[in-house]
């Protein structure tokens, strides 16, 4: 229900409606006698159905995608039971040609200074290369600060992104994104420390598109390398169009 709820898809009436993503219903499942059900090994109510499947001997996976490489897998192997080896190509390897030509465009560049913040209505955490944002960072040769101040991973502390002044904050937000960003706006943009760092000054504080950082790209995978290279190096703005 969250594809429809949360970003508004038209997805059909072929399409059976099976719960939330944290919290799937079994009887739902059963009932449609699925031949696959793939899983997020991330989510909890996910891993609670294992036992419940296996007992009906209904086939399923569980997997984790942050990175790109974990994305061309899961796809190779879907591809692979559907003998669509042409959509792996067009979806898959099309995409990792794009994101090589990025990738060859930073090579040898000197990567900025980064903190990677994830909003939600109640708070922020920085993030590292547990998601997929942090994983591009990285790719693209980012200096992000959580390698160095891990307690960030915890509690996000004004006193100590002042002190770590990187030269580019990136946030990306969850669940509704005016929620989010007006936490930000409250519970740090309107202390005057915040306008003194290096990225609020420079106009290098920016809000990443939801579709492209927060939801896995997909087939827009290229797209998210390119955005985010863009802003890190800006003369090669234009250069991936």
């Amino acid at each position: 229900e969250d594809a429809v709820k949360a970003r508004g898809r038209d997805l059909g009436e072929d399409t059976a409606i099976v719960g939330s993503v944290k919290e799937p219903s079994l009887e739902e499942i059963l009932a449609l006698n699925p031949d696959f059900v793939i899983l997020s090994a991330d989510t909890a109510g996910h891993g609670r159905l294992h036992e419940a499947l296996a007992a009906a001997r209904v086939p399923h996976a569980y997997y984790r995608v942050d990175a790109f490489s974990d994305y061309l897998e899961l796809l190779g192997q879907v591809c692979q039971m559907t003998g669509r080896t042409d959509l792996y190509k067009q979806n898959g390897l099309a995409v990792q040609e794009q994101i090589d030509a990025v990738l060859a465009a930073v090579e040898g560049r000197t990567g900025p200074s980064v903190l990677l913040l994830r909003a939600y209505a109640a708070g922020a955490k920085a993030k590292g290369t547990d998601n997929l944002t942090g994983v591009i960072l990285r790719d693209l040769g980012a200096d992000n600060l959580v390698s160095r101040h891990e307690s960030l991973l915890e509690e996000v502390s004004l006193e100590e992104v002042i002190a770590a002044d990187p030269d580019f904050l990136l946030i990306t937000t969850m669940g509704d994104p005016d929620k989010a960003m007006a936490y930000m706006e409250e519970t740090f943009a309107q202390n005057p420390a915040w306008a003194g760092l290096a990225a609020v000054r420079n106009g290098r504080c920016v809000q990443l598109p939801k579709e492209l950082f927060h939801y896995k790209p997909n087939t827009r995978w290229g797209e998210s390398y390119a955005h985010l290279a863009e802003i890190l190096y800006p003369e090669l703005s234009g250069q991936f169009q």
